[in-house]
C-alpha cells in the first residue's frame, strides 16, 4: 500500500499508512492453513532436490517451479496448476481442470515452454507428486533439456515460492467470494494472473516491483 501511494506522488511512511488503514477499517487478509494435495504414494522415480531452497537467480529461465492447488466451487473442486519463473516470480504457465491428473500439469508446462522457449539446463522444480513424476511429464522435461529437481517428501518449504503464490491468490481472490461454477472461477483466475499479479502486484523480494516491471528492469 505504501509503495502504491508513493508511485502516485504521496510521500508517506509505513507507520502513517498503517494508522490510516486502522482508522478506516482496512485490514490485511490472513492466509489459512495449508492443505496437502500431493500424491507421493507411487512407484515413479524421484529426482534429487537440485534447487535446495535457493529461490534466487540473476536471469530469467534459469529456475522454474511448479505446483497444484485447489478452488472450491458449487460444482465441485477446480484444480489450478502453475509454473513460476523464480527470477521474477512471474506466472509463465497455468492450467485448470476438474481433475488433478497429469494432463493438468502438462498443460501448464506446455504453456510455459511456448511462452519462454527455455534454454537447456533450466532447473524445473516441483514436489514429488504423481503428476510430476509420471512418464509423460518427465518425457516432456527431457525433450526440452530441463534439469529435474523435486522437494523432499512432505516438505512444502522446499517449494516455498510457489506456495507463497497460492497463499497470495487465495487471500486476494479465491477466499473473497463464493464461486458458483468452475468457469466463473477460471475467468477470475485468468484476470487475476494476467491483469494484476504479473503486471501490477508488487513484491518485497523484487524491490517492490511487479514481476513484469522487474523483468523489464533487468533486461
Amino acid at each position: 500500500m505504501t509503495e502504491e501511494l508513493k508511485e502516485i506522488g504521496l510521500d508517506v511512511g509505513h507507520r502513517r499508512v498503517g494508522r490510516l488503514m486502522r482508522q478506516n477499517g482496512i485490514s490485511v487478509v490472513r492466509t489459512r492453513k495449508h492443505k496437502v494435495t500431493t500424491d507421493s504414494d507411487h512407484k515413479f522415480n524421484i529426482a534429487p532436490n537440485l534447487l535446495d531452497r535457493d529461490f534466487n537467480t540473476d536471469a530469467p529461465n534459469q529456475k522454474w517451479a511448479g505446483d497444484i492447488s485447489y478452488v472450491w466451487t458449487r460444482e465441485g473442486w477446480l484444480y489450478l496448476a502453475v509454473i513460476l519463473d523464480l527470477h521474477s516470480r512471474r506466472v509463465i504457465g497455468w492450467a485448470v481442470s476438474n481433475r488433478m491428473k497429469r494432463d493438468l500439469a502438462i498443460r501448464a508446462l506446455n504453456m510455459a515452454i511456448a511462452f519462454r522457449a527455455p534454454p537447456k539446463g533450466c532447473i524445473h522444480h516441483t514436489d514429488r507428486g504423481s503428476q510430476y513424476c509420471s512418464h509423460d511429464y518427465q518425457k516432456l522435461l527431457r525433450q526440452h533439456g530441463f534439469k529435474v529437481s523435486m522437494s523432499g517428501k512432505g516438505n512444502c518449504y522446499d517449494n516455498a515460492a510457489v506456495e507463497t503464490f497460492f497463499k497470495t491468490i487465495k487471500a486476494e481472490l479465491i477466499w473473497r467470494r463464493s464461486w458458483e461454477t468452475r468457469r466463473q472461477a477460471e475467468v477470475a483466475i485468468f484476470e487475476y494472473i494476467n491483469g494484476f499479479y504479473n503486471p501490477r502486484r508488487r513484491h518485497s523480494a523484487l524491490g517492490w516491483k511487479s514481476p513484469v516491471a522487474f523483468e523489464r528492469k533487468v533486461a
